[in-house]
């Protein structure tokens, strides 16, 4: 009498490995979609921030900051002043977070300010760009052109 084997044969492994690979092929594309979600909504987030933290820095310095770098975090043991008030963390005051830049241009005698949320790829880090100034409001752009102050507002 022959001593039987006990496994899988290789018809049997073939066919769990189809399984995975297809529901892999329906899982991947909405994490991305997901992932590009979160980046969008944390592009907001951080504007959101970015507008508190300069009418914070206006309060105490009677002007909006010259750059977004002003609003870093300060040297260890320093005190806030108007060239690092330490109100936002590092990594946003560096310009770049989640994947999106940031881009900070002051107005005329830094009474003003505009704010830009580009993309770092659009493919897979976000798809809109965001655009804030003074005023606190936050537009969208979604056709690739560029947010500006003729966009969209968010709601």
């Amino acid at each position: 009498m022959r001593n039987k084997q006990k496994g899988f044969s290789l018809i049997e492994l073939l066919i769990v490995v189809a399984i995975i690979l297809i529901i892999a092929a329906i899982a991947i594309p909405n994490l991305l979609r997901s992932k590009i979600a979160a980046n969008q909504a944390s592009a907001v987030g951080s504007l959101r921030t970015l507008n508190t933290s300069c009418i914070a820095f206006s309060t105490s310095y009677g002007q909006f900051p010259a750059a977004l770098t002003n609003l870093g975090p300060v040297a260890s043991g320093s005190t806030a002043s108007s060239t690092s008030a330490d109100l936002i963390d590092s990594v946003l005051s560096a310009g770049t977070k989640s994947g999106y830049t940031f881009k900070y241009t002051a107005g005329n005698a830094n009474q003003s300010y505009t704010i830009t949320a580009t993309p770092i790829t659009a493919a897979t880090t976000g798809q809109s760009m965001y655009f804030t100034d003074q005023s606190g409001v936050i537009r969208v752009d979604t056709s690739g052109s560029g947010a500006s102050a003729a966009s969209t507002p968010i709601g």
